[in-house]
């Protein structure tokens, strides 16, 4: 079952004196790329966040956001009363004011507030993993719902592909008659006299050049390959781009060797299908 890379999953665990809320957002990416928003106090633990995030999502552009906000009477910042006691100072030599009015400016400068920085408590990073992997899960079960939709489009795309091949069988016969019929006229037209057994034998080693029985059987076979893999237990994104570029070779190769108008038409109609699979890929983990 494939997996797409767009996913959201958020956790919320409530403690006595803190609310911790971790948040995930993933889109479509070439390797895994964390982007990681965490308060600084929690920064000697990053690492094994990041470590987390990686084995659970693999690959993706991955928006991990840490809040820790403190609730009830537990505080590390206290107001630096010396500092705004010198602001207010300072502000009312330049304009005398409202007492009220000079601290709320004075609130409001630089390094009024003090924290002091705390050891991590190991039980609180215990409930802060928790959470991560709370949110993981979540994601993990968003990816995998917008999986099973990308599978349901890869499937009807597959099964147009092998309905348009098929009619390309079934013209291929009527093709190659018709571009024997134009050669014939053409040395028709040309009224002289040929040789023709060295006619003939020239006729099948041009339409041998035109023959796509090659292509149809290689097509046939990586148009079935892309439904095994995608029925598979795990997400193969790299490998299902990798045959359909051998599915894109394959309808190109039919394309230049045409030379007839209702089947470069099918072959238009298989081109439009691919791309679209391959704009779906890109989400594919």
């Amino acid at each position: 079952m494939i997996q797409s890379m767009t996913g959201f999953g958020k956790h919320v665990i409530q403690l006595p004196t803190k609310k911790i809320t971790v948040e995930l957002k993933s889109l479509n990416s070439k390797n895994l790329d964390v982007i990681a928003r965490i308060p600084s106090a929690y920064r000697e633990k990053e690492l094994e966040l990041r470590k987390l995030i990686a084995d659970a999502l693999e690959r993706g552009k991955v928006d991990f956001s840490l809040y820790v906000e403190a609730n009830g009477d537990e505080t590390n910042s206290e107001v630096n009363d010396q500092v705004v006691r010198k602001y207010m100072e300072q502000l009312g030599s330049i304009v005398p004011g409202d007492e009220i009015r000079l601290l709320e400016i004075a609130m409001r400068m630089p390094d009024v507030l003090k924290t002091d920085r705390e050891d991590i408590d190991e039980t609180e990073f215990e409930q802060i993993r928790l959470a991560l992997e709370k949110a993981l899960e979540e994601i993990n079960t968003f990816r995998s719902e917008e999986g099973k939709v990308l599978e349901a489009d890869f499937n009807s795309r597959i099964a147009n592909l092998q309905s348009l091949l098929s009619q390309v069988k079934q013209m291929d016969p009527e093709r190659l008659a018709t571009i024997r019929e134009r050669l014939v006229k053409a040395v028709a037209d040309l009224k002289a006299e040929v040789d023709e057994n060295r006619f003939e034998q020239e006729l099948i080693y041009y339409l041998e050049k035109y023959d796509i029985t090659e292509e149809k059987v290689r097509l046939a076979n990586h148009l079935d390959y892309f439904t095994e893999t995608l029925n598979s237990d795990d997400s193969n994104g790299k490998k299902l781009g990798f045959i359909s570029q051998e599915i894109g070779r394959e309808i190109n190769t039919i394309g230049s060797k045409a030379n007839y108008a209702p089947m470069q038409q099918l072959v238009v109609q298989m081109k439009d299908e691919l791309e679209k699979i391959k704009e779906q890929m890109l989400n594919v983990l």
